[in-house]
């Protein structure tokens, strides 16, 4: 499935961030994908959800406004502004709740300051099923390797039954098949796909005039 040419994947940056606050918005996401960056227990994190969501975007905008490393991609159409999909594209050590998921906790994903991960993926609920999944995963591959990482991991749901859109949101296990991804961590429910890029030290930090836009992808 080919994505709309008028899409621009790019990293999230503070000329974009409103835009991707209005994607969570749309999409009804109160967490602005800050769960795996969350340190309180769960039902801190749920009271905040309920009462306090604006902390989750001020914490968005305060990371797209830096440039210590890499916090995620968006899928903008160039047309009109709009995002249309979010992908978190982060290192490893920066989500540790991630890490340490019961399935993922005992298995070695990795160097944690040279492997980046794809955490999480959202698409705008009238752009789904139109490949902008697809295109966010292929730029996270094309983004990482030019951060220089060492690794790159997906962590996409398994089910036998179809999976609602809030399962699967780390995207199709499809789609990481198709961008050049091998199966690391064979599981029936949370496999763990990866593409090794070599050896790193660690990932370079994010800068807007070392990482290409891509466009019409």
């Amino acid at each position: 499935m080919s994505a709309p040419t008028t899409l621009t994947i790019e990293p999230v940056t503070e000329a974009n961030v409103a835009a991707l606050e209005a994607l969570f918005v749309s999409a009804g996401c109160h967490c602005y994908c800050r769960y795996f960056h969350f340190s309180g227990t769960k039902n801190e994190w749920l009271e905040r959800l309920a009462f306090r969501p604006e902390d989750n975007a001020r914490e968005l905008r305060e990371v797209a406004a830096r440039s210590s490393g890499p916090e995620g991609l968006v899928a903008r159409d160039h047309v009109t502004g709009d995002v249309r999909g979010w992908a978190k594209l982060t290192r490893l050590a920066e989500v540790p709740k991630l890490r340490n998921q019961g399935a993922y906790r005992p298995l070695d994903l990795g160097d944690e300051g040279s492997t980046l991960v794809v955490g999480c993926l959202l698409v705008d609920p009238a752009h789904r099923k139109h490949g902008v999944a697809e295109a966010l995963v292929d730029g996270a591959v094309a983004h990482a390797r030019t951060l220089g990482a060492a690794r790159l991991l997906g962590l996409p749901r398994r089910s036998e039954l179809p999976l609602y859109d809030e399962e699967a949101f780390a995207g199709p296990e499809r789609i990481y098949a198709r961008a050049g991804f091998r199966v690391l961590h064979d599981s029936p429910a949370y496999p763990v796909y990866a593409i090794d890029f070599g050896a790193a030290a660690s990932v370079a930090p994010a800068s807007n005039d070392r990482i290409p836009s891509i466009s019409g992808v």
